[in-house]
């Protein structure tokens, strides 16, 4: 049984026990989180739209942490301008517990 699930402007394919990264949700380490905005649910069938309209995945919050650091360089040539900059993301670590279908 699988579930598709929307959150942080991103989707996400989930299973039961999958450990999944998601964008930073503001909530601590080991709290529930329920996810309410499911696209689709697959039990053998793919149900969507009106069919999963009350159907939510709750999940366990297992910490917050920070991605891959990026560098943004801006450079201009024969003017002498560069700028230099780095960026984390923030990540949500998160272990889906249930399916509610």
């Amino acid at each position: 049984m699988y579930a598709i699930i929307a959150t942080g402007g991103k989707q996400y394919k989930v299973s039961e026990g999958d450990v999944i990264r998601v964008e930073k949700l503001d909530v601590e380490a080991g709290s529930v989180v329920t996810f309410d905005q499911v696209i689709a649910v697959s039990d053998g069938s793919l149900k969507v739209g009106e069919a999963v309209s009350g159907a939510t995945v709750s999940a366990t919050v297992m910490e917050q942490v920070r991605g891959k650091k990026i560098i943004v360089y801006k450079y201009k040539r024969k003017t002498g301008y560069h700028k230099k900059q780095g960026h984390r993301q923030l990540y949500t670590k998160i272990k889906i517990d249930k399916i509610n279908a």
